[in-house]
């Protein structure tokens, strides 16, 4: 299923599904696919931010493919449950995604990109694990007058369970990295961080070989900026996770290079890049697509099990950006070798650039 959704999501996505096309008939692939909407489009279309026909074709794929959601146009949606972001945490729900995989690489043709010293991003490489089916975004809330005052509260929930099955996922994913995890949460005061501590020290009897480390978040949000190249796998809940992986994102130099996939136990995944629908460049043909085709890799990586052909995608984007292009979010003039492209540019250049792999 491709769903394109608001913004530059329909820019991007027609980019990535040229790549898809283009890896399909490289390796010989049979993949059928669907384009439907979501979001906004959606509620512009059929009232609802997702459909229950959606829902039920996104149930019965091997894989999900989505742009990016949301807008200003519908930031006033009343209530809640009509609003675009729904349609994502409607759709982590009923497709039972509880692990969000965002790896954080760093480019040595981008380091000058970041906001920081180069000697201090050089080499980094982490996978974030953030967990999705808890936390503040699915307990009870309520806004309600209290001695005359509007009093507003959220729930942060989790259940062991739900901790167990992301811990097990990191400490399986360290053991084909650098067999190291970081466990993030806010033991010192939170009392659902304190369940997290437990159960991730508890899974961790189960796989001695990984090394393991617990952090406070407030720590690891500095230790981000500080130095990164500590960090190998770092899982931590929906909340933390959210906000300390759009701060990674910002070391690479662009959060439009970050991909990201939200798997369940078995095979099917929605792949998505982490920026958003970014509404002020939307219809400017100026977006960067790496992003979302950074993300059909890791779909091919982890829904198809067809690592070639992930690989051949990577190797792809490496080359676009060791050759010198880039999009406007990364580009800088200063760098003699630098080419600035438009969105369908770089989509061109990088389906070129995957006949050589």
């Amino acid at each position: 299923m491709v769903l394109p959704g608001d913004g530059i999501g329909p820019e991007i996505m027609k980019e990535a599904v040229r790549v898809l096309d283009k890896v399909s008939e490289k390796f010989k692939l049979a993949i059928a696919y669907e384009i439907e909407s979501i979001g906004g489009s959606s509620i512009d279309k059929t009232g609802m931010p997702v459909t229950d026909d959606v829902l039920k074709k996104c149930k019965s794929a091997k894989a999900v493919m989505l742009g990016a959601v949301g807008g200003p146009k519908w930031e006033s949606t009343s209530p809640d449950s009509l609003r675009p972001e729904d349609a994502l945490l409607k759709l982590r729900k009923e497709l039972g995604l509880f692990a969000n995989l965002r790896p954080v690489k760093v480019y040595d043709k981008l380091l000058s990109a970041s906001a920081l010293k180069e000697e201090i991003i050089k080499g980094v490489d982490i996978l974030f694990l953030r967990e999705l089916t808890g936390d503040v975004y699915f307990g009870k809330k309520e806004r309600l007058i209290e001695n005359g005052s509007v009093t507003a509260y959220d729930t942060m929930i989790y259940r062991d369970y739900e901790i167990e099955r992301i811990a097990r996922l990191a400490f399986e994913m360290a053991k084909t990295r650098r067999g190291k995890v970081t466990s993030v949460e806010k033991a010192n005061v939170v009392e659902s961080s304190r369940l997290w501590r437990e159960v991730v020290t508890e899974v961790h009897e189960d796989y001695k070989d990984v090394e393991l480390s617990h952090m406070y978040v407030d720590n690891a949000a500095m230790q981000l900026v500080r130095n990164p190249r500590q960090f190998d796998v770092l899982v931590t809940s929906n909340m933390f996770g959210d906000i300390l992986s759009d701060e990674a994102a910002m070391i690479s130099g662009s959060i439009g290079l970050m991909p990201s996939a939200s798997l369940r136990q078995d095979s099917l995944g929605m792949y998505e890049p982490i920026h958003g629908s970014a509404p002020d460049i939307a219809g400017r043909g100026v977006a960067n697509p790496l992003a979302a085709i950074l993300s059909l890799a890791m779909m091919f990586k982890y829904s198809f099990k067809n690592i070639t052909a992930a690989l051949a995608i990577e190797d792809a984007v490496n080359l676009f950006l060791e050759k010198g292009y880039r999009t406007m979010d990364i580009y800088n003039d200063k760098e003699a070798d630098s080419k600035l492209v438009g969105t369908i540019q770089a989509g061109d250049i990088i389906i070129n650039t995957l006949d050589q792999f």
